[in-house]
This record gives structure tokens, sequence and C-alpha cells, in this order.
């Protein structure tokens, strides 16, 4: 008996698979209704358009009416165009009004203030830089509303004693000027919390009316001539920040753990030749940087790793200048080297407060280019 072979019509298979093709697509479309009309789907649908609005900033108000959510695509693009149309009108605003506070000069042009500021005494800050001024007037002290006064890298010789009558005065930057000498009077500004002097190259000590200043938290008087720590700085309760870089110290006073507060300590570039012990009793200091190339004497515990105190010593290689030059041209060479290093020292701190330890010294070289 040979092999049986089953034979079936083309058109039969056909058929059974369109029929079993014509129910799924029938079931598909029951399903997709029954979706529709499922309260669970309306309900993630709503889900996600509040969470939308809500990453958006739009008010519930907005899309919710009667505790009906209202879920057009259209609504939203509608709320959000207001959204960011009222975010702008109140962003110009608040700048309007802000600037109505502020006054802004810059430029080598300007020599002197010009003779409407007189009049505008509802001012809060000044921002004066780059300029040829030489002279703060003393009208100054009818700005009675200012807050901040900032005036680095003019040519300002002198503050008046005027300055002495802004009572709500938080912040003054001097930097980078030609000041030889700064009035007691400042010393009433009680409410000062910041104070920068640096980069005047001649200021070689700081009155002792300064001690009233209690609240300021900020001092910077590098780059000048100081021989030692000004006595009004050590009654001043409340600094965290000093910089006394770059000056004439040859050693600090024994009673410096007056400055309980003290976290910041920037002695770099003078002719330290010894770190006295008092160093120990400031607590709260956390960065401490010197010139290590005349140290020969430092406590040991401010090495030792298991403090919070990052402790850097700078090996300094300055490159002299055999070149003769005019004395003014390398005052003002002088006042730019030091700008720019005040700035890549700025950016090195930055560095160090974000890593977790420091090498033990640390050496900086500097080149110069003559052409």
């Amino acid at each position: 008996m040979g092999h049986k072979v089953v034979v079936f019509d083309i058109s039969v298979v056909r058929a059974l698979w369109e029929t079993r093709v014509k129910k799924h697509k029938a079931w598909q479309k029951k399903e997709a209704e029954r979706l529709e009309k499922s309260a669970l789907e309306k309900i993630k649908e709503e889900w996600n358009f509040v969470a939308e609005c809500r990453r958006k900033g739009i008010p519930q108000a907005e899309y919710c009416k009667n505790g009906f959510v209202d879920t057009s695509v259209r609504l939203l693009e509608r709320i959000e165009r207001r959204s960011l149309a009222a975010q702008s009108a109140l962003s110009k605003e608040r700048d309007k009004r802000s600037s109505e506070f502020v006054f802004e000069l810059s430029g080598d042009h300007w020599k002197e203030f010009p003779d409407s500021l007189k009049e505008q005494t509802h001012l809060k800050e000044w921002h004066i830089s780059n300029t040829l001024i030489q002279i703060i007037p003393k009208y100054i002290e009818l700005f009675q509303a200012m807050r901040i006064l900032d005036l680095p890298k003019n040519q300002i010789s002198r503050l008046p004693a005027e300055i002495g009558c802004l009572k709500n005065l938080k912040e003054l930057n001097v930097s980078f000027n030609h000041l030889k000498s700064i009035p007691p009077e400042l010393g009433d500004c009680e409410n000062l919390e910041k104070l920068d002097c640096s980069g005047n190259l001649e200021l070689t000590e700081l009155p002792f009316e300064l001690s009233n200043l209690k609240q300021v938290s900020f001092v910077d008087i590098s780059a000048n001539k100081f021989a030692s720590v000004p006595i009004c700085v050590l009654r001043m309760s409340n600094l965290k920040w000093l910089d006394i870089s770059n000056n004439n110290l040859s050693d600090l006073p024994q009673d410096i753990d007056r400055l309980e507060g003290l976290q910041t300590f920037l002695l770099y570039k003078n002719k330290l030749t010894y770190l006295p012990y008092a160093l120990l009793n400031l607590k709260k200091l956390t960065l401490l940087v010197v010139s290590g190339d005349h140290l020969v004497e430092l406590p040991t515990a401010l090495c030792d790793s298991s403090t919070p105190l990052k402790f850097v010593s700078l090996k300094d290689n300055p490159l002299e200048n055999t070149q003769c030059q005019d004395g003014d041209e390398m005052m003002e060479s002088e006042r730019d080297r030091q700008h720019f290093d005040k700035e890549f020292m700025k950016a090195y701190i930055e560095d160090l407060k974000e890593r977790e330890s420091v090498p033990s010294y640390t050496t900086k070289v500097s080149f110069s280019l003559q052409l």
C-alpha cells in the first residue's frame, strides 16, 4: 500500500484565515471602544495632563473648573503662552524697578560724575569701574539709602569724610585705585559687611576707628604695603574672610586668635619666617594660604591631615625685571599684574575649596615675556 497524500482546496484555507482575521479585528475594535469608555484610561490621561501643567508652573485654577479637568492640548498651549507672557512682563517690571535704584558708569571717557547724579539721592547702588574719575564728591552724604558702593579700577585718590554718613552701607569696594589712606569716618558705617581695598599699592594702615565695624565679615587689603595686621582688623569680631596677601608682613600678632570666627586667611606673598601657635586656636579656620619661601618654623599641627584645615604653602619664583621703565608706566604694569595675579588666586582658591584635601605645598611658576 502506497503513501496517502491529502489534498486541500486552497480556497478553503484562504476562507479560514480571512474569517480569523475578521474576528481579530472585531475584537481589537471592541477593546479600543472599551478602553475609550474606561474610567481608568480617563484618569490616566487627566493625571498626565495635570503633571504637565504643574511642571510648567500653570496654576490649577486655569485647567480645573468645578472639579473637572480640561485636557485639551489647545488649552495647555494657550495657558502656557499666557503664563510666559506674564512672567516676561513681571521680569521686565522687576528689572525696571531694580534699575531705578542702581547707577552704573564705565569707560575712560568719564573723568567726573555727571551733574544729574546729585539729584538721584534715592539710589541704593553705585557700580563705577574703569573710569578716570579721581574724586568722590562730598554730596555722597545725601545718598542715605546707599547699600553698595562698587568702585573698582578707577583713578580715585581719596575718599571723602562724608562717606561716614552712609549708615546703611553694606559693601564698599575701592580696589585697584590710587588710595593712600582711608578716612576714619568710615568707622561710622556700622552696618558695613564687606570691605575691599586691595590693589591700591600704597596703603600702609587702616584707621583705628574701623574697630567699630562689628558686622564686617569680609576684608581684603591685599596688594598694598601693610607691615602688620591692622589693629582695627583684629577687633572685627564677625570677620570670616581676611586677605592680606602681597604686603610687607614679616610676622603675625600673637593675639591673631582674637578672630574666633575666621574661616579663610590668605597670607601669601609676604615675608613671614614663622607662624604663631595662636593660629591653632582658630577653630573655624578652614583655609590658610601662605608663601613658604621664608618659612622656617610653623606648628606641625597645621599640616595634620586629620584636621579640617586646608594648609597651602606656595613656593614663589618671581622673575626679576631688569629693564628700566618709566615710574608711572611701571606702577600701571604692576597694578595690572597684581590684578591678574589676584584673579588667578581667586580661581585657585575656589578649586581648593572643592577638593577634599590639598598637597602639603604647591609650586606656582610665573612666566614673563618681554618683546
